[in-house]
């Protein structure tokens, strides 16, 4: 059974930097890309960073590029998420993702999701 269990995010004011993490569980090699995806009420939750278990190659949602970093550790197990110069518009739930085809977003097929990290982040 597959697991993605997420921690982090909160609340912080314009400027500051919050860290996500997503530690997961029974993933197959198959399922050789993570990601994280970010939803506020009312809109569709959208691809924010991508990241290969297997190379590190990551990909971005052009707002975020040069604010936030995706990476992985050693064991391709664990991903995160350095949010740095936050701004209220990137307040909204985190989810982590996992799945196949990492090229980019269009190519994302995620399978398994995450339970959701809030992040607040005020003016």
């Amino acid at each position: 059974q597959v697991q993605l269990a997420e921690s982090g995010g909160g609340s912080v004011q314009a400027g500051g930097s919050l860290r996500l993490s997503c530690a997961a569980s029974g993933l197959t090699y198959s399922s050789n890309c993570m990601g994280w995806f970010r939803q506020v009420p009312g809109k569709e939750r959208e691809g924010v960073a991508g990241i290969s278990r297997s190379t590190g190659a990551t990909f971005y949602k052009d707002s975020v590029k040069g604010r936030f970093t995706i990476s992985r550790d050693s064991a391709e197990n664990t991903i995160y998420l350095q949010m740095d110069n936050l701004i209220p518009e990137d307040s909204a739930t985190y989810f982590c993702a996992a799945g196949t085809g990492c090229s980019n977003y269009v190519t994302f097929a995620v399978g398994h999701w995450g339970q959701g990290a809030q992040v607040t982040v005020s003016s």
